[in-house]
């Protein structure tokens, strides 16, 4: 298919659709229009950094800290990522330092293991996309529940989603900014509350109350679920990784941003690398905090949660701040929560929007899904995704704590169900680089600790996916073994399905075409390594734009 590379912006005008400098673009762009690369890179590091953190390490986590305790947390936050979300984030980022294309993962799912399995994945993670906006949309009609106005869940659903739909369907970049002020939110609101509990638990507070690790002491550090003893407290802990598994994201967003990314190759190792500092540096942070500024035993916090409340009330952050005496503080706390909602929310649409154009681009989903608007927005997929989100309207009829609750069993399998899958794409992209004697120390960017630290995320991810729902079945409980499970049957009949109709075969890795769509992305390369083209993007850069730029530019993390 015939491909151009536009080296200037000059030489893009009067070209339908708009082609911006350093770009490729086809035939088939040409006529349905396509992505642009309008994430720089401050745009993408605040995105790793601070993009996957929603209402769950500030709100939903009191559940957690309830029934775990607070070293339960800490252990699961940590365990949780070292054995699954890091390796996905950086076989993901592997991937898509290789090929930082339009066509995204699907893709390759589709090269490196096998078309069913590739349209498997991408209409499960569209589902677990477009739920994860429901479930923040949500969370935000549960946070403003914190200041009792008496006004229908309905009115801040739609005040929710209309900013989110006026943020996605302009150009990219757009959005690029909306995460990156979003970002500096929830990073200033991390390390505030982080702040606040050291200087608080020394005596720095209104009763000069210097009580330490006292939430910790007389057997409150783990607890005890589901039954009693070591077991009691295992399952406790396993209720924390279950937490972890819904609130901590992050590979999805380099996956679906891979061919919005300007100079991508160097971009997106920077922002894999980055994950380490949102795990450690901002959620084990987080859930230290917050197991030593509340009391799992707080009556406040376990009234809240017994009453089915999933807002600020059931924040584990709000409840110390007021039980200190600190008044005002709780209101301000609530609101940077409040965006945290809206940023997670964005971000889920972008992917989920993304996802949809992705699958139309290989002919997995209606084409009309790959029509672009000038400035590369998936204007129709847009429209889709709007459309579905609406089912969050479903809390102006009921709690919007249960709805909550669905949305999460919903998310949760799904999102496990997802990130095993990536993972087992870069298995398939590594058995084919064995089979036809290809070193992996010639990609761009190689992933350290592979191929082991895969194969422990693949078996960390289905060993959590297949007990997930453990406390629904004695006793027994329909609505949560249907919302903790349905992500199972859901791809396997998407599995079955295609491959019955297509009769697709799974990939012979000796055979594979492993590089296919190299070239262009070779090309647009070369014009981000141009010294011009990086002197125009500096250019157009603000000092404190450089300066970050230059911090993250030396990062050895």
């Amino acid at each position: 298919m015939a491909e151009k590379l536009v080296d200037s912006k000059e030489a893009a005008v009067g070209t339908t659709p708009t082609v911006e400098a350093g770009e490729t673009f086809d035939a088939d762009e040409l006529k349905y229009g396509g992505t642009k690369r309008g994430l720089t890179s401050r745009h993408v590091q605040l995105m790793a950094i601070g993009g996957s953190i929603g209402t769950g390490l500030f709100v939903g986590i009191g559940g957690a800290l309830s029934e775990g305790g607070p070293l339960s947390i800490f252990l699961a936050f940590i365990i949780y990522p070292l054995l699954f979300a890091v390796p996905t984030t950086i076989c993901v980022g592997e991937l898509c330092t290789i090929l930082p294309m339009r066509r995204g993962i699907f893709e390759m799912a589709n090269r490196y293991v096998d078309p069913a399995f590739g349209f498997a994945f991408g209409w499960a993670y569209f589902y677990a996309a477009v739920v994860l906006v429901c479930t923040e949309a949500s969370a935000v009609v549960s946070v403003m529940g914190y200041w009792n106005i008496n006004v229908n869940g309905a009115v801040w659903v739609l005040m929710a989603m209309v900013i989110i739909i006026a943020i996605n369907v302009f150009a990219v970049k757009y959005y690029g900014e909306a995460e990156f002020v979003f970002s500096i939110l929830k990073v200033l609101l991390v390390i505030g509350l982080a702040l606040l509990t050291f200087i608080t638990m020394v005596g720095g507070n209104p009763k000069h109350d210097a009580y330490g690790f006292r939430n910790w002491k007389h057997g409150n550090a783990m607890h005890e679920y589901y039954t009693t003893g070591a077991t009691g407290r295992f399952l406790g802990f396993f209720v924390a990784m279950r937490y972890a598994a819904f609130s901590l994201g992050g590979p999805d967003m380099i996956a679906f941003a891979a061919g919005e990314i300007v100079n991508p190759r160097k971009s997106i190792p920077r922002m894999a690398r980055l994950v380490w500092i949102r795990v450690a540096g901002f959620y084990l942070l987080g859930v230290l905090s917050v197991g030593i500024i509340c009391s799992s035993r707080d009556p406040h916090l376990l009234k809240a949660l017994s009453q089915g409340s999933t807002g600020s009330a059931a924040s584990p952050f709000v409840i110390g701040i007021r039980n200190l005496g600190i008044k005002g503080l709780d209101s301000l706390v609530n609101f940077v929560i409040l965006t945290s909602g809206w940023s997670c929310g964005n971000a889920y649409f972008y992917t989920s929007t993304r996802s949809l154009y992705q699958l139309s681009i290989d002919g997995q989903a209606p084409k009309i899904f790959r029509k672009c608007t000038k400035k590369g927005v998936p204007i129709y997929a847009v429209i889709a995704v709007s459309l579905l989100s609406c089912l969050t309207f479903m809390v102006a009829s009921n709690s919007s704590a249960t709805v909550f609750n669905w949305f999460v069993g919903l998310s949760t399998c799904a999102t496990l169900i997802n990130y095993t899958m990536m993972l087992t794409i870069w298995v398939g992209f590594y058995k084919s680089l064995q089979a036809q004697g290809i070193s992996r120390d010639s990609l761009p960017w190689k992933a350290p600790f592979m191929p082991y630290h895969a194969y422990i995320g693949i078996g960390t991810g289905l060993t959590l996916i297949l007990f997930l729902g453990f406390d629904y079945f004695v006793p027994w409980d329909t609505e949560g073994f249907i919302t903790t499970y349905f992500g199972i049957p859901y791809v396997m009949v998407l599995y079955g399905l295609w491959k019955i109709m297509k009769r697709t075969k799974h990939a012979k890795w000796s055979e594979v075409d492993i590089f296919a769509g190299k070239e262009q992305i070779d090309r647009e390369c070369e014009y981000w390594e141009n010294a011009t083209a990086k002197a125009d993007e500096e250019k157009q850069q603000n000092v404190f734009q450089r300066t970050w730029g230059k911090l993250w530019d030396s990062a050895v993390i």
